[in-house]
């Protein structure tokens, strides 16, 4: 019997809870993690362990952190998954670190973050899908309430390695030759969520059970794909704007505890990745002469609570 592939190095730059999560899962299968986070971060894992509490285990497993990311060095697979507000200036603390043969893996809210760090750094990063529902109650703890899953593209050699990786940590990796749309149908999604969850300090199960909440979430929708039918962009399955709002809603209940990252951000009177939600769609619509009236309402009023923390 053939023995198993020798796992890469891998380096989570950003060790949140995506980061932590999907790191985690990959060091419990066995491989060699080295995560990059804060101070507090870095303390209670080298203490005490990652505890990753999912919806299916509770487990504690030991991984390698650092708080600079020169710990990075020589890793083989990045999951790169700061804020959107961090990339470009971690993609050029990133570059120098790197080998020749390195993939790093935008694991990012958004859809421009592969350009951004292309353009701050020279580096080819792969854009990354992530369904995930997770927070960090705790230094050195990530919570999982839902999904856990990732789309990844074009179809290649290099995808579907990194495909590979994840399946053998047991994350459902999908490969798609559309991942362009994959990303607008996630920034959908969080376009109709985020800033509704964070503004009402509601869980999307709330959303989903409200009429008046639907009905925001419904003008949210049409205005995305107004805006991506003028960037020819397709997201897949979302032709139709009532599949879109029931797509939305569909994320809305296999997530139905979750608070939303951006609402996370403000409960923790941190600066959220707002511009690259709402406000990107805003930004972009004015670009191409497509009134966006609800999403600039609600980066507007994110800002303007962001702005009193």
């Amino acid at each position: 019997m053939s023995q198993p592939a020798a796992w890469p190095k891998i380096a989570v730059v950003g060790a949140g809870a995506v980061g932590g999560y999907f790191g985690g899962l990959l060091a419990r299968a066995g491989a060699p993690v080295v995560m990059i986070g804060r101070v507090s971060f870095v303390e209670a894992v080298t203490k005490n362990g990652l505890l990753l509490d999912t919806l299916h285990f509770k487990d504690t497993v030991r991984v390698e952190a650092a708080t600079e990311i020169a710990g990075a060095r020589g890793a083989e697979v990045i999951l790169f998954s700061v804020k959107t507000t961090d990339t470009a200036e971690t993609a050029r603390a990133l570059a120098p670190l790197l080998s020749a043969n390195a993939i790093i893996i935008s694991m990012q809210n958004g859809v421009d973050n592969a350009e951004q760090i292309r353009a701050a750094s020279g580096i080819d990063a792969l854009g990354a899908v992530v369904y995930v529902a997770a927070s960090v109650p705790q230094p050195g703890t990530v919570k999982h309430v839902g999904r856990g899953d990732l789309v990844i593209g074009p179809r290649n050699a290099t995808t579907e390695r990194i495909a590979g990786l994840f399946e053998r940590a047991k994350v459902p990796c999908r490969i798609s030759n559309n991942i362009e749309g994959e990303l607008w149908t996630k920034l959908t999604w969080n376009c109709a969520l985020n800033a509704i969850s964070a503004l009402g300090r509601a869980k999307y199960g709330q959303i989903a059970a409200s009429e008046d909440a639907r009905t925001v979430v419904e003008e949210i929708v049409r205005e995305v794909l107004a805006v991506a039918r003028a960037a020819n962009i397709h997201p897949p399955g979302l032709e139709d704007p009532k599949a879109a709002l029931a797509g939305a809603l569909k994320v809305a209940a296999q997530m139905s505890e979750a608070l939303s990252s951006t609402a996370q951000d403000m409960l923790r009177n941190k600066r959220t990745e707002i511009d690259s939600l709402n406000g990107y769609i805003s930004c972009r619509g004015v670009a191409l002469g497509v009134a966006t009236p609800v999403n600039h309402a609600l980066f507007t009023l994110v800002k303007l609570a962001e702005s009193r923390q």
